[in-house]
């Protein structure tokens, strides 16, 4: 396993529409290992392959939480989606403050579908479909909207999306000089 570097705004790969895994071998499942390892060194809860300039359709996600104090450890439920798709998505929708490993130290609140329907491919190449809800729902759909090529401040005003764009962007221009 391995840390990778997470890519930042504006960098146009976070753009980019993720093509679809074709084969689930030891190379992707080393791919998935380094994204898990990279997510919790962030730390994150979600991570897709894009971020990592891995333009493939594979997302993994521990949403384990610490107790408040963070005396105890939950014991961490690493999951990897591979090809996942939303095949439906409720009406009632939800509102949760969002944030985004390329998108560092940046938090908005976004509205999304309150609950959706995913399908997937495990690590041994098996479909699955699960109902997801709360902080599931929305860290899935977020993490698609990466392999999409969409960000989460899509979601937000143009003002606001404007403003964050440009702090990226002069961070960026800072850091080549």
């Amino acid at each position: 396993m391995a840390i990778r570097e997470i890519i930042i705004i504006p960098d146009k790969q976070l753009r980019l529409v993720s093509k679809p895994v074709e084969t689930v071998n030891a190379e992707i499942r080393k791919l998935a290992d380094d994204m898990l390892e990279t997510m919790y060194d962030a730390p994150g809860i979600g991570l897709a392959a894009i971020q990592i300039a891995q333009p493939l359709r594979l997302i993994t996600m521990d949403i384990a939480k610490r107790d408040k104090d963070g005396e105890e450890e939950i014991k961490p439920r690493p999951r990897v989606f591979i090809n996942p798709e939303i095949v439906s998505a409720s009406e009632e929708l939800s509102v949760y403050e969002e944030g985004c490993l390329s998108i560092p130290e940046y938090y908005e609140e976004v509205e999304r579908p309150a609950r959706v329907r995913v399908r997937f491919l495990d690590l041994d190449g098996k479909v699955h479909e699960e109902d997801a809800e709360g902080l599931y729902a929305t860290c899935i759909q977020h993490e698609i909207d990466h392999l999409n090529g969409v960000l989460f401040v899509d979601y937000l005003s143009k003002l606001k999306r404007d403003r964050v764009m440009k702090k990226f962007t002069k961070a960026a221009k800072l850091a080549a000089k």
